[in-house]
């Protein structure tokens, strides 16, 4: 760890900034006061002793409205260029010198330059630096007696100090203005960064939760069919089956092993582990299941005594990874849908065919159909939508004409770019 020895030097400074840009107009103020006091007290010196009374006078007003806008400077720059202004031309109308609070006339070019919001305003300020040098020394006394070479020399010295300190001004507005644009663009960029995060995060509750919905809710199922098969047989039944009771033991035992092992796999995503290098990378889950196990899915299924079978061909190995995964859940999900909802002895029909760029998956069983109870706060119907979209396809799930109810999903085999 680096630790910056200037740091505890530079935080006052750092601390008096942030104060002194907070207060802005607080400072501005003060200034002008003090400005106000020393130029005003100036002036008074210097001409109550060879000037009338009345001149005195209007000096005085002259530097105090030249100096006091000045507190205006940065909180409304354009009237206090305006006021700075029109004392300049009341100097010209009463006094014939120069005056030490003529400073006010450069702080005011760049200020008005610097904090004025208005375009307009701004290029009137740059004509008005353009033109107080040739005012002034047409004006002052000690300037227009100077010959024509001595007269454009002090008007564009004159000018072209006004004109400077706008364009100072100007040029810090632009890279003030750069600055922030610069911020609120990397805050929107950190703002669209956690976003993405806060969405990617999501994505990934998203299919956690579809795989531990799709392995508990199927494996339950069945596990809960062939338990209350078996309890059925035994209070029902005279003779004791122990060949049933223990197909039915071994169908649970086997279904809930598998359901735990996925589960497990599942909860690695959650977990960490260190790499070889010793720093910390994160467990990649993905699912077993595919194409080729829909078979094993519906022999557990049979086995388990629920009437199923299914026609697919033999070339389930070609089908894509990401299309198979989601036809194998769309299957399973259904599969455990029939067994919840279609009824005792309702027969299931499980079709997958491949036709040109596409997988057809159709499931279909011959039971209660839209007269099936539902409590309305099941996920299957959502996660098989889910599993359609993530892999570019769709699903239609209903009733069947002439009873039942049908799943017909179509997924595509390639992606959409790689198809056109």
């Amino acid at each position: 760890m680096i630790v910056d020895a200037t740091a505890p030097l530079r935080a006052p400074f750092v601390r008096g900034q942030e104060w002194f840009r907070a207060h802005r107009g607080l400072v501005d103020a003060a200034l002008a006061l003090l400005m106000w006091v020393l130029f005003t007290l100036v002036t008074f010196v210097a001409s109550v002793s060879v000037l009338p009374g009345r001149e005195t006078f209007w000096l005085v007003v002259v530097s105090s409205s030249q100096i006091l806008p000045l507190a205006w400077r940065r909180t409304r720059a354009d009237l206090s260029f305006v006021l700075i202004t029109a004392g300049h031309v009341l100097q010209l109308v009463v006094n014939s010198n120069p005056a030490p609070s003529n400073i006010a006339a450069l702080m005011s070019a760049y200020a008005v330059a610097g904090y004025s919001r208005r375009r307009q305003v701004r290029l009137a300020a740059l004509a008005v630096a353009a033109a107080s040098g040739w005012l002034a020394t047409l004006d002052w006394e000690g300037y227009r007696d100077s010959g024509t070479v001595g007269l454009i020399v002090s008007s564009l010295m004159f000018s072209g100090m006004a004109m400077l300190c706008w364009l100072w001004g100007d040029l810090t507005r632009k890279r003030r203005e750069l600055v922030l644009r610069l911020r609120e663009q990397n805050e929107a960029l950190r703002r669209d960064q956690d976003q993405r995060a806060r969405l990617a995060a999501q994505d990934e509750r998203t299919r956690i939760a579809r795989e531990m919905h799709d392995i508990v809710a199927h494996s339950l199922s069945v596990v809960v069919v062939q338990a209350d098969g078996a309890a059925y047989t035994a209070m029902h039944s005279g003779d004791f089956d122990r060949e049933h009771a223990g197909g039915a033991l071994t169908t649970i035992g086997t279904t809930a092993r598998e359901a735990l092992a996925e589960t497990r796999r599942l909860v690695g995503v959650l977990r960490t582990a260190d790499d070889e290098e010793g720093g910390i990378t994160d467990l990649d889950y993905s699912p077993t299941d595919a194409l080729t196990e829909l078979p094993d899915l519906v022999d557990r299924m049979a086995a388990s005594g629920f009437d199923v079978t299914l026609d697919a061909p033999s070339d389930l190995e070609a089908v894509p990874r990401e299309a198979g995964l989601a036809a194998y859940r769309i299957v399973q999900e259904s599969l455990t849908n029939a067994i919840k909802h279609a009824g005792p002895g309702a027969r299931v029909r499980v079709g997958v065919a491949t036709t040109g760029d596409e997988l057809r998956v159709e499931v279909r069983d011959d039971g209660r159909g839209a007269a099936a109870p539902d409590d309305g706060r099941g996920h299957g119907l959502i996660g098989m939508r889910e599993r359609a979209a993530s892999a570019s396809g769709t699903v239609v799930t209903g009733p069947a004409p002439g009873g039942g109810y049908r799943v017909a999903a179509a997924l595509p085999l390639r992606p959409p770019q790689e198809s056109r």
